[in-house]
């Protein structure tokens, strides 16, 4: 399954018969459409001119959330992902500490005694990270986290770092069942990191998803004296479950078949080297059941194919 890019029309939130659907664009005032913000609501603006949102990582504050409930709960027994553009302007860091978007309980994550800097303390979390360099050895990190009810933490992790003024797509998936959530960030047309490898100390239980989050943590609890002071945007966002790709069956040579959503439009995509991928036929929007897209210009020679979710 391939999810390369998405792309929005404002704000919409689907919750029918167990799909749950969330998506941004930030085209208009997310407040509008029900985005609201927790402790310093300074940290996150609504940039009309360049239609994104505009956010500040100050861990000397509160924890702080632009945030909009899911209208569900997610648990480990669900599939779901997670996508956004992040595109960073600066980022200082003292010791090792995190920025984070993606999914929180939302009574736990603004609880008194939730502490994100602890790596203890922080209960039912599912979110991108990204810890910039410090210059104190730590390097720079980024990484797809899941936190459980106790607080365990399992993660896939890549220890590079975000430069200034470069747009990455962010793109998490979490298989039902599976403890970890896996990623793929991607920059330029192409893949930056897979997220390679995995980490965790002890098994992780079931977690509990309500609310989706741009998170600000506080580092005023934090027992090691870490901080963080970012700014960057964040745009292009969606939340949804279930996938809206599933198992990809080959019908014949460049054409193939797959279980549809009406939510999404596809686009079939060819390559000659995993590397170049270009349209090889008009996108067809999702009708509910199969959907089969055929090639319309499959090349004499090898080609490699895949499918592209985008919302319309």
């Amino acid at each position: 399954m391939k999810i390369r890019t998405l792309a929005f029309a404002g704000l919409f939130v689907v919750s029918v018969a167990h799909a749950t659907l969330v998506a941004e664009k930030f085209t208009t005032d997310p407040a509008l459409a029900g985005w609201q913000a927790f402790g310093d609501t300074n940290l996150f603006t609504w940039d009309a001119t360049n239609q994104n949102l505009a956010v500040t990582w100050d861990s000397l504050q509160p924890n702080s959330y632009f945030y909009h409930p899911l209208g569900a709960v997610l648990t480990r027994a669900d599939e779901f992902l997670i996508t956004f553009d992040l595109r960073m302007t600066d980022a200082t860091a003292v010791g090792f500490f995190e920025l984070g978007i993606g999914l929180c309980h939302f009574s736990d994550a603004t609880s008194p005694g939730f502490a994100r800097g602890t790596g203890t303390d922080s209960p039912n979390l599912a979110e991108f990270n990204y810890f910039p360099d410090s210059g104190e050895g730590f390097g720079s990190t980024i990484s797809s986290t899941i936190s459980d009810m106790n607080a365990s933490l399992g993660f896939y992790e890549d220890l590079v770092g975000l430069a200034p003024g470069v747009t990455y797509h962010v793109l998490l998936i979490h298989r039902a069942g599976e403890e970890f959530m896996g990623g793929t960030v991607f920059t330029n047309g192409g893949v930056y990191s897979t997220l390679p490898a995995r980490l965790s100390f002890v098994p992780l239980t079931d977690f509990q998803l309500d609310t989706v989050t741009i998170s600000s943590y506080t580092s005023t609890n934090d027992p090691y004296g870490d901080s963080l002071l970012a700014h960057g945007t964040v745009d292009n966002f969606a939340v949804a479950s279930p996938l809206p790709l599933h198992q990809l069956n080959t019908v014949a040579a460049g054409t193939i078949q797959f279980a549809s959503d009406t939510n999404w439009l596809y686009t079939l995509e060819q390559s000659p080297d995993f590397t170049h991928w270009t349209p090889a036929a008009p996108a067809s929007l999702g009708n509910g059941t199969n959907l089969v897209l055929q090639a319309t210009n499959a090349p004499a020679n090898q080609s490699f194919y895949r499918v592209r979710a985008d919302l319309p």
